[in-house]
C-alpha cells in the first residue's frame, strides 16, 4: 500500500472538507493517482470532489446476496463476486479514485460492511501511491479498527473547548486499541485569530503531535459549501488551500 492518511474527529468539524482538499492537493503536487475512501455511511465526499458515486461498499454487498446463488451455479466465489461488485462501485476521475462505504447493514449494524472495507483497503489500495481515508463521524471507525496502521493520522477539531476533548478522546482511542501511526497532525479548522488557540496548544502537548496546524474560518470554502460547489475549484491563492500545500510539502520533505 501506498502512502497512508487517515482523516477523523468529532461531526460538524470539517473532516470531509480536508479530506477533499488533501485529496485535490496531492494531485495539484503531482502525487497521484490518489485513493480517496468515504467510510461514512451518510457519502458527502463525493460532492466535495465533484464527482457522483453510483454504487457503495453497502449496495455491492447487497448486491451480491441477491446474486451469490447465480454466482455459485457459474462458478464464482463470493468472494470473487464480491470483488467484482466493488471494482464497479469505484468513481474514477482525473488524478483520483473514489469507493464509498455507503450504508450500514441493518439499523445500527456496521459489521460486516466494515469488514467488507477493510478489504478493500487492504486489495484495492495496493494499486494507488496514495490513500485518503475520510472517516465516519465519531469514534466508530477507530473503535472497530477499520484503520489498523496509517502513515499520517490527521485529528480534526474546531477551536471550541468540547472540539478539543473530543481530539483528546480520540487520541487516547488510538492508544488503546493500538492504532499505529508514523505522523500525528493536529487540524484546528475554523480557527478566527492567527495564533493556535490556547486549548489546541495544550493537546498538541498531552499528545506529543508532530505538528499543528490551523485553517481560518475561510469565508470562500464556505461559499463553495453553501453553494454546492467542489472544493477541487478552489483557487491555488485560497488561504486553506495555501495551508494544505504546506502542509503537504512538509509531510513529503520529512519522508524524502
Amino acid at each position: 500500500m501506498g502512502y497512508f492518511f487517515a482523516v477523523t474527529g468529532k461531526g460538524g468539524v470539517g473532516k470531509t472538507t480536508l479530506s477533499a482538499l488533501l485529496v485535490n492537493r496531492l494531485i495539484k503536487n503531482g502525487k497521484k493517482p490518489v485513493l480517496a475512501i468515504d467510510a461514512d455511511p451518510n457519502s458527502c465526499l463525493d460532492a466535495a470532489l465533484g464527482v457522483t458515486v453510483t454504487g457503495t461498499v453497502g449496495s455491492a454487498r447487497e448486491e451480491m446476496r441477491e446474486e451469490s446463488a447465480l454466482a455459485a451455479k457459474s462458478g464464482i466465489s463470493k468472494h470473487e463476486m464480491l470483488q467484482l461488485k466493488i471494482a464497479e462501485s469505484l468513481v474514477e476521475s482525473g488524478g483520483f479514485d473514489l469507493i464509498s462505504m455507503g450504508r450500514p447493514e441493518g439499523a445500527g449494524c456496521y459489521c460486516y460492511a466494515n469488514n467488507v472495507l477493510k478489504s478493500v483497503i487492504n486489495e484495492i489500495a495496493e494499486a494507488y501511491p496514495y490513500v485518503v481515508l475520510d472517516n465516519e463521524a465519531g469514534l466508530e471507525n477507530l473503535s472497530r479498527r477499520i484503520v489498523a496502521d496509517t502513515d499520517t493520522l490527521l485529528l480534526v477539531s474546531d477551536a471550541s473547548g468540547a472540539g478539543i476533548k473530543t481530539l483528546l478522546r480520540l487520541h487516547g482511542l488510538t492508544k488503546e486499541m493500538e492504532i499505529s501511526y508514523k505522523k500525528l497532525i493536529l487540524i484546528i479548522n475554523r480557527v478566527r485569530s492567527e495564533s493556535v488557540p490556547p486549548a489546541a496548544a495544550e493537546a498538541a502537548k498531552l499528545t506529543g503531535a508532530d505538528e499543528t496546524v490551523c485553517i481560518p474560518d475561510d469565508a470562500e470554502v464556505a461559499d463553495f459549501m453553501e453553494r454546492g460547489q467542489p472544493l477541487t475549484e478552489l483557487p491555488d491563492s485560497n488561504a486553506a488551500v495555501k495551508i494544505i500545500d504546506k502542509l503537504i510539502e512538509s509531510i513529503f520533505r520529512e519522508k524524502g
